[in-house]
């Protein structure tokens, strides 16, 4: 909620919202994913990201595709605009830095052991005590 705070102000000016913003992030890593791929890339149920990529689609950032070898999955491909939004926002990682007040190797690191830490609660599986 606070990195949402931080980026409100210059996502608005962009007119995209923070999970929009996620899953352009994700794209713009690796074009032409399946929408179950930027799920699982973003931590989230491909049910939260379908309507987001909906709504990224109207407003002509993304297209989406049928994957002609399995039509059940979906494909989301940047558009030009979608690309464009890259350069566009690129101040909204330095904005992250000036207000962590840490160092960009700091952050990376941080980063680094949230990840972990996820992934580690992830595979998590709580077993019932014994009786």
């Amino acid at each position: 909620m606070a990195i949402n705070r931080a980026y409100k102000p210059l996502l608005d000016r962009l007119g995209i919202t923070y999970p929009q913003y996620l899953v352009l992030s994700a794209l713009w890593e690796y074009d032409d994913l399946s929408v179950g791929a930027i799920a699982e890339r973003l931590g989230l149920d491909s049910s939260n990201v379908t309507p987001l990529v909906k709504r990224m689609e109207g407003a002509g950032l993304v297209v989406r595709q049928r994957n002609p070898s399995d039509e059940r999955q979906v494909v989301v491909s940047l558009t030009a605009d979608g690309a464009a939004m890259k350069t566009r926002s690129a101040c909204l990682g330095q904005r992250l830095f000036e207000a962590a007040g840490m160092s960009v190797e700091n952050l990376v690191q941080l980063n680094k052991a949230v990840q972990t830490f996820r992934d580690s609660v992830s595979r998590f599986s709580p077993t019932e005590p014994t009786p």
